[in-house]
């Protein structure tokens, strides 16, 4: 970070993920809204762990572009062993990315080894709540101390991180909420659009507000009003900015319902789809229980079988 591809990768990274479990919350409520439960990461039909490697991979890339790649000197060690001042801020960036890491990492092996699957499922979920958490510490805590207008834009940063960890949170307690997983996924995609706003509005010279100029002090640039009344006439646009970007994302998320109702929703009896082996654990107990006449019955009445391997 630091820089205008700083933002906008990791940004873009947040936005693809958000929007694909968007995606897929709304497409599996609008199938089963009746046995409706989320997941915190969705499998694909050819590469089942897609999405987590994905997300090793980039958080990868971007601990080496911190670490090793950034610096001048190619690593971000003093010639003394310790870490200079200046690296500061990137091992915290790289420290975020590594919390995401650990976390796919998690999933896909509590995935591999399929334990008892609510406990598998609540410590990935537990796993994502502590990379949120460890993101929002230290984007809090900062050692770059964000103040003016990039600190505007770092503190409504905060606010939407802190709903993605919220509503991680509380999907250990209620993964059959339809609207925490929607908050949640639709925060998480949230996140991206703004780190993306914050690296072209801090690092495009035209986009400079009136009265502020891009200043590089200490290898980090950082916007600078020359009077009060720029500063402030800086944050109040942050504000208007956040405001409208935020009204864009409801309607979108409001119309992206409306579309895959009307795509999925007409299948619900006939359609199936199992993201997590919460749902097999349950049928498996009730094929052991009912008698085998209520089993057939029950095929004969569903009309139509998808198998639990069915993905997405």
């Amino acid at each position: 970070m630091g820089s205008l591809v700083g933002h906008v990768l990791p940004g873009f990274a947040f936005l693809i993920l958000g929007l694909w479990h968007l995606f897929n919350n709304i497409k599996l409520f609008c199938l089963r809204p009746n046995t409706f439960m989320s997941s915190s990461w969705f499998p694909t039909s050819k590469v089942r762990y897609l999405e987590l490697y994905l997300i090793m991979f980039s958080t990868s890339a971007s601990i080496s572009m911190e670490l090793f790649i950034g610096p001048r000197r190619h690593h971000p060690f003093d010639s003394d062993g310790t870490i200079p001042s200046n690296h500061l801020h990137n091992f915290e960036h790289s420290s975020i990315s590594m919390s995401f890491f650990v976390y796919a990492f998690c999933a896909l092996v509590l995935d591999r080894e399929r334990p008892r699957a609510a406990a598998a499922e609540g410590l990935t979920i537990l796993a994502a709540t502590a990379a949120f958490t460890q993101q929002l510490l230290l984007f809090h805590f900062h050692s770059a101390d964000h103040m003016g207008v990039e600190g505007q834009y770092h503190l409504i940063l905060q606010l939407i991180i802190f709903v993605s960890l919220l509503t991680t949170l509380m999907g250990i307690a209620l993964p059959r909420s339809f609207l925490v997983s929607l908050v949640r996924s639709s925060s998480i995609a949230f996140q991206g659009m703004w780190l993306i706003m914050i690296g072209y509005m801090l690092y495009t010279p035209s986009l400079i507000p009136k009265g502020c100029f891009i200043h590089d002090e200490e290898r980090h640039k950082g916007v600078k009003c020359s009077t009060e009344e720029a500063l402030h006439r800086a944050k109040s646009l942050v504000n208007i900015a956040f405001s409208w970007l935020f009204v864009i994302n409801t309607i979108f998320v409001v119309t992206l319902y409306l579309i895959l109702d009307r795509n999925y929703g007409r299948n619900v009896e006939y359609s199936s789809l199992t993201t997590n082996y919460q749902s097999e654990q349950y049928d498996e107990e009730q094929q052991h229980s009912e008698p085998q006449s209520t089993q057939k019955m029950r095929f004969v009445e569903m009309g139509k079988v998808v198998d639990h391997g069915d993905k997405l």
